[in-house]
């Protein structure tokens, strides 16, 4: 069964005949009392606002949040956003459908980008610091979930190979300040800290069908996850210099910068104050590029309001 429409295509007015992940699903009551569904429908494309206002407990029975349906609405424009409200809804057949067009994807092939990685991995002069990079990377149990995860749940690379697409920018970024700076920055430090900042994302996520946290990246996080994967590869490595460990490891508990954004520490050496810069105007670029992409309305100038940003963001004309 082949998808006829994308979210990306959809224009407010138009009759919408076709197959949806539900990405989120919550029963409501309107100020009448009467019930109604809220949904978040996606593809690969992208993910719009949806609404059941008919027969809603009727059709809150018939699927749930991960579940791939069949649907007829009418796209109408609320609040300068797009929304869906849903007329009809029957569940699929999820053997007849190609699941990869419900699942958005890195831009680019993620062996590629793998490959690009293990080029910044041979990069690094320093024996102690390519010998723990191979652990991780040579590895295939942890190359394979790393080339898969998404960087985060809901704001910057939300996509399967979203952690290995950002932590190649910030490699390739970091590589080019390297350059800059020159001699005054440990250029090998700072490119395994780019290439292990964010490693414990691997297991703060379950990517399966929906992104989502696991128990472990709920109640720990993926800075404490990445420090305790770190030391363990460090501890098969028996002549790994202390100094040396002791500095990556502050580069990975400060590389958000601040107590307030998860970091147990600030950054208080030349290089983890550069990952953590890198590492944050990555995350934010790839977040106003795809609220930029994703913004409906093509006759306004501007994007609805973000609220992790607090602002309107230009599109340009």
């Amino acid at each position: 069964m082949k998808k006829s429409i994308y979210v990306k295509d959809i224009q407010a007015g138009q009759k919408v005949a076709d197959t949806f992940l539900v990405a989120e699903k919550s029963l409501a009551f309107s100020q009448k009392g009467s019930p109604y569904l809220n949904l978040k429908l996606k593809d690969k494309t992208g993910e719009m606002e949806a609404k059941i206002w008919e027969n809603a407990l009727e059709w809150d029975k018939l699927f749930k949040k991960g579940d791939i349906i069949s649907l007829v609405g009418r796209a109408l424009s609320y609040r300068n956003a797009l929304q869906l409200s849903v007329l009809e809804v029957s569940k699929t057949d999820e053997g007849e459908l190609d699941i990869s067009n419900y699942f958005p994807t890195a831009a680019v092939d993620n062996e590629t980008m793998f490959s690009e990685l293990l080029t910044f991995v041979d990069k690094v002069e320093d024996t102690h610091l390519r010998a723990l990079l191979d652990l991780f990377f040579r590895d295939e149990a942890i190359a394979g979930r790393f080339r898969n995860a998404p960087a985060a749940k809901g704001f910057h690379h939300v996509y399967i190979g979203g952690l290995l697409e950002h932590t190649l920018s910030v490699v390739r970024l970091l590589d080019m300040v390297a350059d800059h700076y020159r001699g005054s920055i440990n250029r090998d430090l700072l490119l395994a800290g780019g290439l292990l900042h964010d490693i414990g994302k691997i297991q703060e996520f379950t990517y399966q069908r929906l992104i989502d946290y696991s128990d472990e990246g709920r109640l720990i996080g993926h800075i404490v996850i990445g420090l305790e994967m770190l030391d363990e590869k460090i501890a098969t490595l028996p002549d790994f210099l202390p100094q040396l460990a002791l500095e990556l490891r502050h580069l990975i508990l400060s590389h958000h910068g601040t107590l307030e954004f998860g970091s147990p520490k600030r950054p208080k050496t030349v290089e983890a104050l550069i990952v953590h810069f890198i590492d944050d105007l990555d995350a934010k670029v790839n977040a106003f590029q795809g609220f930029i992409e994703n913004s409906s309305d093509e006759e306004s100038s501007w994007t609805p309001f973000h609220r992790l940003f607090e602002r309107y963001i230009y599109k340009g004309k």
